[in-house]
């Protein structure tokens, strides 16, 4: 029989909220029932934080059945004391658009295609380089182009 298209798996991935070493959780509540998941990173973080505050659990054993480090442990205490349940979704890490791609930038790009349409990305990301110093990658500025076209139609 096929598996259904979004999966339990994949809704994680999707979310972020896969967790990345779910065979580091052996913590008995996990391996021994079905509706703990050791796959949903939130589910495997608040029973963590559970065990230590209404258990009695300590940090480093409770850390450890359920596969993070003691600093970790901390981290994601404080996350959910200053933010509740949401603060447990991981946020997605790294810049969230293409902040070497300045207007200044952009426009020396468009000056460069303007005077040879020949030009190809990696060419242009080695003139981006050489005149201001920024190191771009070729497909970074391929996007930048394509988002540029679907804004002016």
């Amino acid at each position: 029989m096929d598996e259904p298209k979004n999966t339990k798996t994949q809704i994680l991935r999707e979310h972020g909220a896969l967790n990345p070493r779910p065979k580091d959780v052996v913590d008995e509540t996990f391996t021994a029932s079905e509706f703990f998941d050791a796959r949903d990173l939130v589910q495997v973080k608040y029973e963590m934080l559970r065990r230590v505050r209404v258990e009695g659990y300590s940090v480093t054993r409770a850390a450890s059945a359920f596969g993070f480090s003691r600093v970790a442990f901390y981290q994601i205490r404080v996350a959910y004391e200053e933010g509740g349940l949401p603060a447990l979704v991981p946020r997605q890490r790294g810049p969230r658009h293409a902040h070497k791609l300045t207007d200044t930038v952009l426009s020396f790009l468009d000056q460069c295609r303007a005077d040879d349409k020949t030009l190809r990305s990696r060419t242009l990301a080695t003139m981006v380089r050489d005149r201001f110093g920024l190191s771009i990658h070729p497909r970074s500025i391929e996007r930048a182009f394509v988002r540029r076209q679907k804004k002016r139609r």
